[in-house]
């Protein structure tokens, strides 16, 4: 990542100024699969951020870490939660304005045709 992206961008990373902030106040507890690193602050360690690998978007923090963040649980994930069970699927991150997001028929890139409408409704008429 570039100086200037890095010294005037926060949506795409942790800025110059979260960095030495982080380095100074906060212990690393932990890393997710997604590279996102989690720490808490050295006196109050109820205090707790993320560094984001990546865009800064808070779907991308996985539940477990999201419990941790919010103070749910007081442990790391991996020690405070039971174990993943075989029929869980992954989380996955907020797909809006990507192409894998939901598009209904007749909207425009789903590549569909809405269907006609049936002739059914009946509009509200005040008495």
């Amino acid at each position: 990542m570039g100086f200037w992206s890095k010294t005037f961008t926060w949506w795409n990373g942790a800025t110059w100024g979260t960095s030495l902030f982080t380095r100074r106040f906060g212990d690393e507890v932990g890393k997710d699969d997604l590279g996102n690193v989690y720490y808490a602050d050295k006196k109050n360690p109820n205090r707790r951020w993320v560094i984001y690998d990546g865009s800064n978007d808070g779907s991308r923090v996985p539940p477990g870490w999201q419990a941790w963040l919010k103070g749910t649980i007081e442990d790391v994930p991996s020690k405070a939660l039971p174990p993943v069970r075989k029929f869980q699927k992954d989380p996955t991150p907020n797909l809006t304005g990507t192409m894998a997001a939901f598009r209904p028929d007749g909207a425009l890139g789903s590549g569909k045709i809405r269907p006609a409408s049936t002739g059914d409704y009946e509009p509200w008429i005040p008495e």
